[in-house]
């Protein structure tokens, strides 16, 4: 573990759910495992005039409830260098003080993590640049979702790059700090097996799936006006997919890996109105059971009797270039599902022909699975010879790798290396705005599609994995969506 430099971190936001849920664990484990000094300073920001005392009690009932035996004495030292300041981003009143206050650690670098509403986006970032905290050793980190559209989008990007240069702009997506992400660049790049195949010459297709089984929990507000296209597929899916199917970098330095990437988003075939209805399926939970539990549906959770906002969405993606010509990348997020599973499935093709009786049963394709949550592993499945005297058999065995049981200890999570990134200037796992840009503008027709298409999302049961329709969307290829996810 190398230990990074004494930082400044500062959270606007700082008593909300992802600082009190993720942001803060994470830091206190990177602390625990002697990678922040204690020079540094963590600094939640709030409206509530609250003491800092009151802040440290809150964060180390949060750290308890996160991280499962933590040290008491580790929790405590970690708490010295919490620190808490009552301002309301909106208002120009207490910024002169509070950049007076961050000022006195001196020259270093200082991260500012915006973990508030998209809306304050734009004025915490200006009030940073009139305030003089926007210095070259500064950084800014921009939560999802940016902007609802290409042009509130572009906005946003916009406003952030008037106050700091797009060097110091960190735009997060945890899903690509996940360890398995990481190690699809490593299967890909690190091991001659796989890229001669990785290709359309040998790949079937492929699907990604992100599934949860809760329901809006305390985000009906925000999730009634996004939906499951612009909450899951606009950013987590399609950097994904981009993983897949980019080229090889000419190394890992940020601007090579995200230019890769880019070219991906811009050679992925349009859905507009003239082809959504074949490509797309949008889905909306109802009353139902998850986890062996009755749950309602989407309305009663919502408070309203209707609503056209899409818990589910299915669609089919293809990435028009020399590689991937004719490869079918199926997509699928949903809430309310049977389980929380996020995987990326590559299906090879069959074998070209078979020297086998039909006694020795099918020869089932090869299949790499790499599953990202709950449990990050890589699988891969190989046909084998059944053991056993009476006749040559085969049987599909998983190569199965379990993270945690290969190397023996739990794996970090994504925050954590996001967060010391951050702090290392390091852009590699984070977006840059025109692979935003990029993004929303495949998006943007697929949403005018739907609005000028009057039929509502298609009822599906929770606790069941969507529609029917998104059955039909992949089996009318001749396929099946991956049956540990279905």
């Amino acid at each position: 573990m190398i230990a990074v430099d004494p930082f400044d971190l500062v959270i606007f936001g700082g008593t909300g759910d992802l600082a009190m849920r993720k942001l803060l664990p994470a830091l206190f484990r990177r602390y625990a495992g002697g990678q922040v000094p204690n020079e540094s300073r963590i600094v939640g920001v709030a409206r509530s005039h609250d003491s800092a005392e009151n802040y440290r009690g809150v964060v180390r009932e949060a750290i308890k409830r996160a991280v499962a035996n933590a040290d008491a004495q580790t929790l405590e030292n970690f708490l010295g260098l919490v620190h808490y300041y009552g301002l309301d981003a909106t208002q120009d009143a207490g910024w002169r003080e509070f950049a007076d206050t961050i000022a006195t650690s001196g020259e270093r670098v200082r991260v500012f993590y915006l973990s508030t509403s998209p809306d304050l986006f734009v004025g915490i970032c200006d009030r940073l640049r009139q305030y003089g905290l926007n210095g070259k050793d500064a950084r800014v980190v921009i939560e999802k979702p940016i902007g609802h559209d290409l042009a509130s989008a572009t906005a946003i990007n916009n406003a952030v790059g008037a106050a700091f240069a797009e060097s110091q702009v960190f735009r997060i997506d945890h899903y690509l700090g996940k360890e398995t992400v990481q190690n699809l660049l490593a299967l890909r790049f690190g091991n001659v097996l796989f890229e001669p195949l990785w290709n359309a010459a040998h790949i079937d297709h492929v699907q990604i799936t992100v599934a949860e089984t809760v329901g809006l929990e305390k985000r009906a507000t925000y999730y009634d006006t996004a939906g499951a296209l612009r909450d899951m597929v606009q950013n987590h899916m399609l950097q994904l997919l981009c993983m897949v199917a980019m080229e090889a970098p000419a190394s890992l330095d940020a601007d090579a890996v995200r230019d890769e990437k880019l070219k991906v988003l811009r050679s992925l075939k349009g859905i507009d109105q003239n082809n959504a209805i074949l490509f797309t399926v949008r889905g909306q939970y109802r009353a139902g059971a998850t986890d062996g539990a009755p749950v309602r549906g989407y309305p009663e959770d919502l408070g309203k009797p209707t609503s056209q906002t899409e818990t589910f969405v299915a669609l089919k993606a293809e990435v028009g270039n020399w590689r991937w010509a004719g490869v079918p990348f199926y997509l699928r997020t949903g809430k309310r599902l049977p389980q929380r599973v996020s995987e990326i499935v590559v299906q090879f093709r069959s074998i070209p022909h078979s020297i086998f009786a039909p006694s020795a049963g099918p020869v089932m394709p090869n299949k790499l699975v790499l599953r990202l949550q709950p449990d990050e592993a890589v699988t891969l499945s190989l046909m084998i010879k059944s053991p056993g005297p009476g006749g040559l058999r085969l049987q599909e065995v998983p190569l199965d790798m379990s993270f945690a049981e290969a190397f023996g200890v739990a794996q970090p999570d994504a925050y954590e290396r996001l967060l010391l990134d951050v702090v290392r200037g390091n852009l590699t796992l984070f977006m840059r705005r025109d692979e935003v840009e990029a993004a929303w503008r495949w998006i943007d027709p697929i949403l005018a599609a739907w609005e000028t298409n009057p039929e509502a999302p298609k009822a599906y049961t929770s606790g069941t994995w969507g529609p029917s329709a998104a059955v039909a969307l992949i089996e009318r290829d001749g396929r099946t969506w991956h049956e540990d996810a279905a």
